[in-house]
């Protein structure tokens, strides 16, 4: 809901608020965003004092007031929100509320059922520059999101070199800010540092969204933790380079500003032209537990979109790992027909199946079986995996090529080049997305292939950063066309679940899960290592959105040497399925894996769409621990892993969250009960097995009859 009550504007979210304030002087301010507060007008705060005792030709000084879109260089001397020609200087126009929200042209974005916008004008009458901040409130959540449309209404060219999607600016610096970074491998690991005087730019300039730096940041009260204190959330819904810039101006005050990185960005607008900012999701929890759910709820519900938005994911196994480019048709039935008795649900063949692909040197481009490999062709081969009782899936790279292909020698032009030879990374260069008769030929390409076979599974993968970009601004055209490609085939192919990929997790982004509703994590899938990744992906993401699969022991990025409870507990808190060689497996590990895919026929709706609690935090001590909760509070599943095995360190006390505390609780593995408020309160001393790696997990199911509520 969204209330103008005099010069305020109060956009009311489920237990949250944000505040608008159009200050004498025409400024658009921002005065609060946080827990819910009624909608009533009250006093302006007093405005600091400036010793240079500057002011504008208003008698405003912009050094000393909470802007909700700031400029640079008349009176404001921070890192502005937006910078165009010589400078702007933007004052509130006019406003306009609207059921649902704007269309951002080529962008992914929320759904906009069960929403309301407010759009505010400001313009800048020398420059020409107008800029439609957009906000947007959605029933049901206090989510709140931002993006903003810059015009160029003056004769004169407009060239934009600062373009954020959104800036808050709080009045003080008692923070601490969250940001999720890493590398190939080692994607999303929690960092924090405690805010002190200076700008911090946690930033990505790789041409897609990173596994160096993730585009969702955190800033937390100092005291706040999983349980309380006030957290705020600034995500993008964009995949290509991001910037999250945070100033400590001279007198603590803090300026949050969340977008497209500046860095090798430019536009020029001509008279009439508009560029849009991709949208941010601006969150806001009582402790980062429930800014967590927060996002997972809106990403859930207004993120994903499509029939497998909501629906259970089918249990997969993947052939990389185990026979890798090196494959025919009879070793990929032998392992579906083993799959099929194993309880799994989908096949997907990878990497290896098109052109003259027996290596990583060759092929990428050309989307077309190899009848080598595969005599019956893509539809053959669907109809036998079918006829196994499985789902056919298939992988893709369809953004790059290959120099030893027919497509780079037929359109060597169509590489993104810096006129120089473009480098070579992992055999392969990458296409240009920004020109059409590219975006036409993948589209076309994919969907050929899509149309010929019974595919209902896609992973796309991205294996390599973006170089030799030839001029500022890109990458932002460059994203574009991704999105264009994007729409081009998803939309034609409803029914297939697409997942994205891109070395493991480095285009883990809002943006990708707008059109696949689920991203493979990260490459290692040591199930330690996915402990910390999966637990830093959480803050922002929901488990629906993690591939999570069991492989080989010892791990082959870790060499490390796991049961195959450990690594199954560990990925059954995501999206759930196996990359090995299941035909090389003794008898006990092909009795586990029956286990295992009947715990995820149980589980799977519980922990893709349940309430996230995490329990254990492995950046600060030797356990990882996390718990699903259903929403009616009927069910819950907890997953506790220890990392080394300490002497005389045998036990465990474990506190519960989210449950009923009126309701009594059956633990399915051990037929013990309890009452919902004791294992919230006193919690259970639990016993982990002997030596390292180890996992204890819980089912717990509510008992019919028991008192529920107060």
């Amino acid at each position: 809901m969204i209330i103008k009550t005099g010069n305020m504007f109060f956009l009311q979210g489920r237990g949250t608020s944000y505040v608008i304030r159009i200050s004498e002087e025409g400024y658009v301010l921002h005065d609060y965003f946080g827990a819910e507060i009624a909608p009533e007008p009250y006093a302006e705060d007093k405005r600091g004092w400036w010793c240079m005792q500057a002011t504008g030709a208003d008698g405003a000084c912009l050094d000393e007031i909470r802007q909700e879109y700031p400029c640079y260089g008349h009176t404001d001397l921070r890192r502005p929100a937006v910078n165009a020609n010589r400078g702007t200087v933007l004052k509130y126009k006019d406003y306009e509320i609207i059921d649902g929200k704007p269309d951002l042209k080529r962008l992914p974005s929320a759904l906009g059922g069960g929403s309301e916008s407010l759009i505010i004008t400001l313009a800048d009458e020398l420059s020409g520059a107008e800029v439609k901040l957009n906000y947007t409130v959605f029933e049901g959540s206090g989510i709140v999101c931002r993006s903003a449309v810059i015009t160029n209404t003056g004769d004169e060219p407009l060239v934009i070199d600062r373009a954020f999607s959104a800036s808050i600016e709080f009045p003080c610096s008692d923070f601490v800010e969250m940001h999720f970074s890493g590398s190939w491998g080692r994607e999303r690991h929690v960092v924090k540092n405690e805010l002190v005087h200076g700008i911090y730019e946690i930033e990505n300039a790789r041409g897609g969204s990173g596994n160096q730096i993730n585009p969702f940041v955190i800033l937390k009260d100092k005291a706040a933790d999983e349980d309380g204190g006030d957290c705020y959330g600034f995500m993008l819904v964009y995949s290509g380079d991001h910037c999250t810039e945070i100033e400590v101006d001279q007198r603590g005050r803090t300026r949050v500003n969340a977008g497209i990185n500046p860095f090798m960005f430019e536009k020029t607008l001509v008279k009439g032209e508009s560029f849009t900012t991709p949208e941010c999701i601006l969150g806001y929890g009582n402790g980062l537990g429930e800014l967590s759910r927060e996002y997972h709820d809106f990403i859930r519900k207004r993120i994903c979109r499509g029939s497998w938005s909501r629906k259970e994911r089918p249990v997969l196994i993947n052939n990389w790992e185990a026979t890798y480019m090196d494959f025919d048709e009879d070793k990929l039935i032998s392992i579906a027909t083993l799959a099929a008795e194993l309880g799994i649900e989908l096949f997907v063949l990878d990497d290896g199946w098109f052109g003259k692909r027996d290596n990583d040197r060759c092929s990428l481009g050309d989307w077309t079986v190899n009848t080598d490999k595969i005599p019956s062709g893509l539809s053959g081969l669907a109809k036998k995996i079918n006829g196994l009782g499985l789902k056919f899936g298939l992988w893709f790279e369809p953004e790059m090529v290959s120099p030893d292909s027919e497509l780079y020698r037929a359109h060597p032009d169509w590489v993104i080049r810096s006129g120089r030879e473009p480098a070579l990374i992992r055999s392969q260069l990458v296409l240009d997305l920004t020109k059409p008769e590219v975006r036409e030929y993948i589209i076309n390409a994919v969907n050929a292939v899509l149309n010929s076979a019974n595919i209902e599974y896609v992973k796309w993968d991205m294996n390599r950063y973006i170089t030799d970009m030839p001029r500022k601004g890109f990458n932002y055209e460059y994203t574009l066309g991704f999105y264009e490609i994007m729409d081009g085939i998803v939309n034609s192919h409803p029914d297939i679940l697409f997942e994205g990929c891109s070395s493991g997790g480095a285009r883990f982004d809002a943006g990708v899960l707008c059109y696949m509703p689920q991203i493979w994590t990260s490459d290692d899938t040591d199930p330690i290592e996915r402990v910390y990744i999966q637990y830093g992906t959480s803050f922002g993401y929901p488990p629906s959105t993690m591939g999570s699969h069991v492989t080989e022991s010892p791990n082959q990025h870790t060499r490390r040497h796991l049961s195959m409870k450990t690594r199954g507990d560990v990925s059954l808190s995501g999206n759930f399925g196996y990359e090995l060689d299941i035909t090389k497996l003794n008898e006990a590990d092909l009795e586990a894996i029956k286990e295992q895919t009947a715990l995820c026929r149980e589980l799977r709706g519980l922990v893709e769409y349940g309430d996230f609690y995490r329990l254990f935090d492995p950046f600060d001590g030797n356990l990882g621990g996390w718990m699903s909760v259903s929403g009616d509070k009927s069910r819950a599943y907890v997953c506790i892993a220890r990392v080394l095995f300490k002497p005389n360190s045998y036990y465990t006390r474990l506190k519960l969250k989210g449950l009923d505390k009126n309701s009594r609780y059956r633990d399915l593995d051990t037929g013990k009960e309890y009452m919902g408020d004791m294992l919230m309160n006193r919690g259970l001393l639990i016993e982990f097995p002997f030596g390292d790696f180890t996992t204890v997990t819980m089912r717990l199911e509510r008992i019919e009859g028991s008192t529920s509520g107060e």
